[in-house]
């Protein structure tokens, strides 16, 4: 299959009058860089656009490379691109950088207007409901009328509910794949840890580190708390059970002994190299705000105005964001009549199921996608 080329693209908003959104925090703020990259082609009625949205570490490179040398294609390039479950010979795919990222959409290592210099804590503390916000714009800029398709896995999946909530006759479909209407306890305690780790890093400097020696450290292990979190137990003991790593038997020395020690120390450092500090202090608190039935009374309450076709799709080794999560969604549901499909798939993979679960997830999706293009 010939290799699929894209083109990042940015869209500037509000250099002219400084100002773009009010955020939920109340603040207003811009002007506004947002990333995007778009695959495939937008048709004469503009109605074949599937928005996706990233997770938490993810970016606007959705599928394809920039050039034929790239070592690795896109995130989800498994999924996407032509004769795959989001098919770029029907669909227009576009995938955008949230706000607060690091990727090319602002964020706080982007400069500030007023100050000259990267905003760094000086950035304002953002939610799910203003990342959304920011797509909206661009969905705006691009004269789409109504999405056929939202779509995204984790921190994704909450950007999808937002927009089916806010902006319910904007959106024709929408898939809700391994996420959640709240983040529970557990993910903010580990949310938690990741910041503290961040912010204990001696470079970090109250954030003003943009020119100086970036807090590595910290945020290579908050990166190792966070990838545990996207593995399960018997993964984990597929991939490593107790295996020495490059060695016969015990050092009897503080140094890494064990094969998982040794992954997640390239996990930590391989996630430095392509990712701000402060972008994970905001995204992850943006996610810890994330609460659809706090905000609303119920999540009852909170979907009844949902005008989409839904599918919700769980796996069942997934304890960050388990099943009963998403079986509560799909209650919320049908308890309103509306039109959802769920499916929980059985895999071993933990969290990062959806990314490494492309054959049985795309099966579905594909099924999904195709049925709500029935009659149209």
């Amino acid at each position: 299959m010939e290799q699929l080329i894209v083109e990042k693209q940015i869209l500037e908003l509000g250099l002219d009058k400084n100002q773009v959104i009010v955020l939920d925090s109340g603040k207003s703020f811009g002007p506004i860089s947002i990333a995007y990259e778009i695959i495939g082609t937008l048709n004469e009625k503009k109605d074949n656009a599937i928005l996706i949205c990233h997770a938490l570490s993810g970016d606007s490179h959705v599928a394809g490379k920039y050039a034929l040398e790239d070592k690795k294609p896109g995130w989800w390039d498994v999924m996407v691109g032509p004769g795959k479950p989001f098919d770029t010979d029907t669909y227009c795919i576009i995938c955008s950088n949230t706000l607060g990222g690091c990727r090319g959409t602002t964020g706080p290592a982007s400069i500030n207007p007023v100050t000259e210099k990267p905003y760094a804590l000086d950035f304002p503390v953002i939610t799910i409901n203003d990342m959304v916000k920011v797509q909206k714009l661009l969905i705006d800029h691009l004269g789409i009328q109504q999405l056929y398709c939202v779509a995204g896995g984790s921190m994704g999946g909450m950007q999808a509910l937002a927009w089916i909530i806010n902006f319910p006759s904007m959106v024709r479909s929408a898939a809700i794949i391994a996420s959640a209407a709240y983040t529970s306890s557990l993910g903010i305690a580990f949310d938690k840890v990741g910041r503290n780790a961040i912010m204990s890093d001696p470079n970090f400097g109250s954030g003003d580190y943009y020119g100086r020696t970036l807090p590595r450290h910290g945020l290579a292990i908050a990166r190792m708390i966070g990838h545990i979190t996207y593995l399960s137990d018997e993964s984990m003991r597929k991939k490593f059970s107790r295996s020495l790593q490059d060695k016969d038997e015990l050092s009897f020395e503080l140094s890494d002994d064990f094969a998982v020690e040794s992954y997640l120390e390239y996990q930590g450092g391989s996630f430095v190299q392509r990712f701000d500090a402060n972008s994970y202090l905001y995204v992850t608190k943006a996610m810890d705000y994330f609460d659809l039935p706090g905000k609303y009374g119920s999540l009852e309450k909170a979907l009844k105005d949902v005008t989409a076709r839904m599918l919700v799709v769980s796996f069942t080794s997934d304890w960050l964001f388990p099943t009963y999560q998403s079986v509560e969604i799909v209650k919320a549901l049908m308890k309103n009549r509306k039109d959802v499909s769920f499916c929980e798939i059985q895999s071993s993979a933990g969290h990062d199921a959806f990314l490494l679960e492309f054959e049985k997830l795309g099966r579905i999706l594909q099924s999904f996608l195709g049925n709500g293009r029935t009659g149209s």
